[in-house]
């Protein structure tokens, strides 16, 4: 009975994305007074996923390189999607401020907090900046800095998705000597994260990797557990509304029987879509006493049977955008699909000479060439626009 996969990261933008230039626009309408969010509700509700600036230019810079014509105006589309950006180095909170310039009144800016030390203990692809034995400079050089910040937009909204794999490695991944190394700079990172950043006109979710990770039934009770622990230590801020899954995933929302309901293993993972995950994740974290509802990354999961497994992560061949941002999932406990990944930047790098090589971006469901992680590959952002669901 294996109930338990090596998951790698999900590789959001592990390595600082090309430097990109806002597009000419209308400068953006700033609320006029300070915005307060009240977590108890569904904020998506009221709010639009922003556009951010820099994933936006990504976009209208793959659109130049487009000659086919229709496909060009396809694709241009996707340049007004809202998209979270990550914030994946201490470099990358440069990118913080224009966002928040860029953000109108009626959006909400969304924000991968994203540097831990020892980032993705269980992956190569995306490991991060800090060393392990880091902690005091995770906090001082990294997560003030972001805290300064959004102190200093108090008329901006925020979605925080707070440190992506980080928790689900500590419950999966515990035999490994770097998640080892990492487990205490992990959960007293997520709880200083929490607490420095809980204020009022921000919204956070903590990372519960996806149905096929902390979705084993054997799972469940100690993913839900390890949340709510972080959360507890953080003084059980007001401003966590729940948890996030699939992001950067591939896995469906409804899809039933689930993917990989005929594998062997399959009676061990009730959580077959993401719906059903966070049912059950949410049920599970009500029982260890934290806020539980959900934002699913909806943003390359428009095509099923693509992988060989749950645990494939990298750069997944045949993949398509999906359901746009919306606070309409029909699932009480899902407050929005949001675009978590953004997509047509790389997972990793399916070069095998290269130090951050991962086997997962070399199997034969990973599309290749794929470059470093978090930098652009154009042909794979072709092919997620040529198979998106529902079509642009």
């Amino acid at each position: 009975m294996k109930v338990t996969y090596t998951i790698a990261a999900l590789a959001g933008s592990a390595l600082a994305a090309p430097k990109a230039e806002k597009s000419p626009r209308a400068p953006a309408a700033a609320c006029s007074s300070a915005v307060t969010l009240d977590a108890s509700t569904n904020v998506w509700q009221n709010y639009k996923l922003h556009a951010n600036p820099f994933y936006r230019d990504e976009v209208n810079k793959a659109v130049d390189a487009i000659s086919d014509s229709s496909l060009k105006a396809s694709a241009a589309k996707v340049a007004d999607v809202g998209s979270f950006l990550w914030i994946d180095t201490i470099e990358n909170i440069a990118k913080v401020q224009p966002a928040i310039d860029d953000t109108p009144c009626s959006d909400i800016l969304g924000l991968v907090i994203y540097d831990l030390p020892g980032r993705d203990c269980a992956a190569k692809a995306s490991n991060g900046e800090l060393k392990y034995n880091e902690l005091d400079k995770y906090k001082t050089q990294y997560i003030d800095p972001i805290v300064k910040l959004l102190q200093g937009a108090p008329n901006t909204a925020f979605a925080l998705l707070i440190e992506p794999d980080s928790l689900p490695n500590l419950v999966t991944n515990a035999d490994l000597q770097t998640c080892k190394d990492s487990a205490s700079s992990y959960r007293d990172g997520v709880a200083y994260a929490l607490k420095s950043l809980n204020l009022p006109n921000v919204v956070m979710y903590i990372d519960a990797g996806h149905g096929g990770w902390l979705g084993w039934d054997a799972n469940l009770k100690p993913g839900a557990e390890e949340l709510a622990k972080a959360y507890k230590a953080a003084d059980s801020p007001k401003q966590v509304r729940g948890f996030s899954t699939n992001i950067a995933g591939w896995n469906a929302w409804d899809l039933s029987p689930g993917e990989f309901s005929t594998a062997s293993d399959a009676k061990y993972n009730s959580c077959q879509n993401e719906k059903i995950y966070v049912q059950k994740f949410s049920a599970a974290l009500k029982t260890a006493g934290m806020p539980n509802y959900a934002i699913v990354d909806t943003g390359r999961n428009a095509v099923t049977g693509l992988r060989a497994e749950w645990g494939d992560w990298c750069n997944v061949d045949g993949a398509g955008f999906g359901v746009r941002p919306t606070a309409t999932t029909g699932e009480p406990q899902a407050d929005a699909f949001v675009w978590g990944k953004p997509g047509g930047e790389s997972d990793g790098t399916s070069d095998t000479g290269a130090t951050r090589y991962d086997s997962f971006c070399g199997k034969d469901d990973a599309f290749k060439p794929s470059p470093e992680a978090g930098t652009w590959n154009q042909a794979y952002f072709e092919m997620l626009l040529k198979n998106a669901s529902p079509a642009f």
